[in-house]
């Protein structure tokens, strides 16, 4: 499975965050379909509520084309999304994105639109500084 570009940045930036990565990759086969998100991670949120899950895909956009590489990001989080709620419902699902091309296509009317009505949850990371900037969830 080829990684993404800022693989390693991501998971040392969810290190750094408290984040236990459990899974990489965190792996599903569902009939004939298999499918690996790059990353599953947990943590301890309260002894008495137990731990935090999540599931994150990471892309670069690093392609020729940023719309063909939004188009594969969006139909794979929805197929994973649909994934984890079948085989693990309690895992949240989140799509890594640089914060250099959030801030330069994902700040746009369209876009934010069509994150707002599919409830896309991202992590937006600094690829250099290996931390995330800003978790947003819908």
């Amino acid at each position: 499975m080829a990684r993404d570009l800022f693989h390693e940045n991501v998971k040392e930036a969810l290190i750094k965050e408290g984040w236990i990565i459990t899974n990489d990759p965190l792996s599903f086969k569902i009939g004939n379909v298999q499918v690996q998100i790059d990353l599953g991670a947990e943590r301890l949120i309260a002894a008495e509520r137990g731990t935090d899950k999540i599931a994150i895909e990471i892309k670069t956009f690093g392609s020729l084309s940023f719309i063909t590489a939004l188009y594969e990001a969006i139909g794979k989080y929805i197929i994973y999304r649909n994934v984890l709620a079948m085989r693990e419902p309690e895992r949240l699902l989140y799509l890594a994105v640089p914060e250099n091309i959030y801030k330069r296509f994902f700040e746009g009317p369209v876009i934010q639109k069509t994150m707002q009505e599919e409830k896309f949850k991202l992590v937006i990371y600094n690829q250099e500084s290996q931390i995330i900037s800003q978790w947003i969830t819908r």
